[in-house]
């Protein structure tokens, strides 16, 4: 059995807050280290109603403090909004707080709509070929000092960060397979390239100091309960999020809709079909064979698995019922 890691949007729930948001996902990584997952991963996006990790580093040193052997990092930073040496400067930070257990995962895009990209960045003067120099300058901050060199990350330089190649396309496959760089595939809401992405990634993968095979781990969304009709109206949740964006108004993450999918339009189910083509929804005996199919599908090395659950409690039997499943199976 591959490892099994968790991605975290941290999702704030209609009449909740962040506090809660962040209350929550250091308690599910807390179980998430128990139950024995590889590493808890948390994403940048902002101006979003339903998600409390814009301050991504923040996030990332709140999950590490409260944890003691799980791999904390970013699924990703989305580095065109930052200068490579800012976030250099952080994640060396976080490795120095945390040594050993900080991961990196590099996006290109902007986790937000233009205008609050315009904010984030002051300007939109940024095209696909800055990404690739921006990814080898931050990397070459953690590399050790040289006579040369004139700009030091402090901390940063020397840290040991594991990058990763973020994507939902070709484009980061053949980055990542470019820099001899792990590869993370966000099918978890874009599956639409992902077995075309992972084909170029393993095809065009170059060993590096940092990787001598290419290493895939794809995104999958879970929605487990106990029943599956109690599985079924978890999904819901995430259901209406993804609708709610794509129409223009997102929403805190709202409570789950009985038959939410069956009272859609016809194109709005053909949508969420679509996007949900990597989600797992089901019982403990339904979602383990689920799961495997999709590791055997993808040949994934490792998987992420993501869960836009309103309710707390359920979310963490969710991820509990997969522990048990998959993890537990292979101890």
């Amino acid at each position: 059995m591959i490892p099994l890691s968790i991605l975290d949007l941290s999702p704030i729930i209609e009449g909740g807050s962040a506090r809660d948001s962040l209350g929550n996902s250091l308690d599910l990584a807390q179980h998430a280290e128990c139950w024995g997952f590889q590493r808890y991963w948390v994403a940048e996006h902002h101006g979003m109603a339903g998600i409390a990790s814009a301050a991504t580093s923040v996030v990332i040193g709140h999950v590490a403090g409260g944890t003691s052997t799980i791999r904390v990092g970013a699924g990703g930073i989305m580095l065109p909004n930052h200068a490579p040496l800012v976030i250099a400067e952080q994640f060396g930070t976080l490795d120095a707080l945390y040594p050993g257990r900080i991961d990196l995962g590099l996006g290109r895009a902007p986790g937000t709509d233009p205008a609050t990209s315009r904010a984030l960045r002051r300007n939109l003067n940024v095209n696909v070929e800055q990404f690739p120099r921006d990814v080898q300058e931050l990397m070459a901050y953690f590399e050790s000092e040289t006579a040369e060199q004139s700009i030091r990350a402090v901390p940063g330089q020397g840290a040991q960060v594991p990058v990763w190649i973020l994507g939902s396309s070709t484009f980061g496959g053949q980055l990542a397979a470019h820099l001899g760089l792990p590869y993370a595939f966000a099918s978890h809401f874009a599956p639409g390239q992902m077995m075309a992405a992972i084909t170029v990634y393993r095809e065009q993968f170059k060993p590096s100091k940092y990787l001598a095979e290419p290493y895939v781990m794809p995104g999958i969304s879970v929605f487990a309960a106990d029943r599956e009709e109690d599985a079924r109206l978890l999904a819901s949740s995430w259901q209406q999020a993804f609708i709610n964006l794509y129409s223009g108004r997102p929403s805190q993450l709202q409570p789950p809709v009985a038959n939410y999918f069956e009272n859609l339009e016809p194109y709005q189910q053909q949508m969420l079909s679509d996007v949900m083509a990597c989600s797992v929804v089901g019982t403990p005996d339904q979602v383990g064979p689920q799961i495997q199919g999709f590791i055997d599908k993808t040949g994934a090395d490792e998987l992420i698995i993501a869960a836009q659950i309103y309710d707390h409690l359920a979310r963490l039997r969710s991820y509990e019922i997969v522990a048990d499943v998959m993890i537990g199976a292979r101890s």
